[in-house]
Parts: C-alpha cells; sequence; structure tokens
C-alpha cells in the first residue's frame, strides 16, 4: 500500500484529504505543524507528500528546501492560495514536483498525483548498475546477464527490478509495486504483479520455484534480498 504524508493544519482540509486518500487505498500520515511533517517525512519515508505553503513554526517552502537538501527524492505536491504565484514559482525552484490551487476539488488533486506518480515511478532512472549472485543489470545500458550469459528483460522488468533494488531488504506490498511500477493502470491487478516476478524469477533465479533473491511474503508481498 502505498503512502501518503498530509502536512496541512486546516483541520477540516486535512480531514477530507485524509478521507480522500484513504477512500482511493492510501496509507495516510497527517502532521499539522512544520516540524513534525519534516520529522515524519524523514523517519516514515513517504511514498507521496502533500504539503501545504502557510504551516505554523516552518513554512511548507522550508520543509520542501530542507528535504531535497538532505536529497530526498519524494515526490511533492504543495498547496497553495489564491495570490501566492510568487510562493508556486519557489516551491518549484525549491523542488516541489507539483501544486495545487485551493480551492480544489479531489478529483483534480488525484489526476495531479496519478501524473506524477507516472513521472516519478521509473526508479531504476536513477541506478546506474547493480550485482547479485552471478547476475549483474546495467538500468542506464538496459542490459542484464546472469553468469555472464545476457539476459533478455523488458522495460517493465527492469523497472520491477530497479524497485527491488531501491528498497533491498523490505516488504514490498503488490499495492506499492502497482503504483511506482505500473502507475495506476486501472486494468493492472494483483495477480498482474504475480506473473510478472514469476516471469523475472524464470530469468534471474538459479531455481524459480525456490527463489533467494525475489522471496514471497505471504498475505503480504515481497522483498528482495540481493
Amino acid at each position: 500500500m502505498a503512502r501518503v504524508l498530509i502536512v496541512e493544519d486546516d483541520d477540516a482540509m486535512s480531514t477530507a484529504l485524509r478521507d480522500g486518500f484513504g477512500f482511493e487505498g492510501w496509507e495516510v500520515m497527517h502532521a499539522k505543524d512544520g516540524p513534525a511533517g519534516l520529522k515524519m517525512a524523514g523517519e516514515q519515508a513517504p511514498d507521496l507528500l502533500i504539503l501545504d505553503i502557510m504551516l505554523p513554526k516552518m513554512s511548507g517552502l522550508d520543509i520542501c528546501k530542507s528535504l531535497r537538501g538532505e536529497g530526498s527524492r519524494v515526490p511533492i505536491i504543495m498547496l497553495t492560495a489564491r495570490g501566492q504565484e510568487i510562493d508556486k514559482v519557489l516551491g518549484l525552484k525549491l523542488g516541489a514536483d507539483d501544486y495545487v490551487t485551493k480551492p480544489f476539488s479531489f478529483m483534480e488533486l488525484m489526476a495531479r498525483v496519478e501524473a506524477l506518480m507516472r513521472r516519478t515511478n521509473g526508479t531504476t532512472s536513477r541506478l546506474d548498475a547493480y550485482r547479485f549472485g552471478d547476475v549483474a543489470v546495467s538500468f542506464k545500458k538496459a542490459e542484464a546477464s546472469k553468469a555472464g550469459q545476457s539476459i533478455g528483460l523488458s522495460p517493465r522488468e527492469f523497472k520491477l527490478l530497479g524497485f527491488f533494488v531501491e528498497h533491498r531488504g523490505e516488504v514490498v506490498g503488490r499495492e506499492t509495486l502497482l503504483t511506482h511500477v505500473w502507475g495506476y493502470d486501472a486494468s493492472s491487478t494483483s495477480r498482474t504483479v504475480d506473473m510478472h516476478i514469476a516471469k523475472l524469477r524464470r530469468k534471474i533465479e538459479d531455481q524459480p520455484e525456490n527463489p533467494r533473491h525475489i522471496l514471497t511474503v505471504h498475505g503480504i508481498g515481497y522483498k528482495f534480498t540481493g
């Protein structure tokens, strides 16, 4: 399940956002002021940050600047009020990915979220190469080999493997994989994930039926060890 952190001090707005994201299947976290939001963003590693610009104690702009300065790549959508054109521009310059102007409909926000997640779900582009066992992968060149022999991975398999490598050692749910690798493709299901992982195992595992690298965590999802 993908996780969103909402940093918003207005009670009515935060309630509406929490209800909306919860209904859409997201795990929702919430902070009411800047310092709390920055702390949670650093400790909880959300998949998405919804960040109001005007916050108590520390502005959303300062949070964005701090996170990007620390190397965080979490997708950020900023919430702005009408007349804050300068803040919108500054927010984008500081590293925000998009902004929505209040008042807005939740459908509009979700459309922005879906577009943003499609743009940022390709974590493989942030990796040049990775080795595990006798498998060598060049994400930059889209090449892979096992025991020195080339293996053909599809673009989706490169993206899937790249996400696992980025989150190695973590248990990753099917919904999270659908969000980050398939990008909210309505035709994709948990079965789609299982089928792609079975194909990927046949290409990279010595014994696909008894895998060493992509492990099944029953009732939750998968874990990559490599």
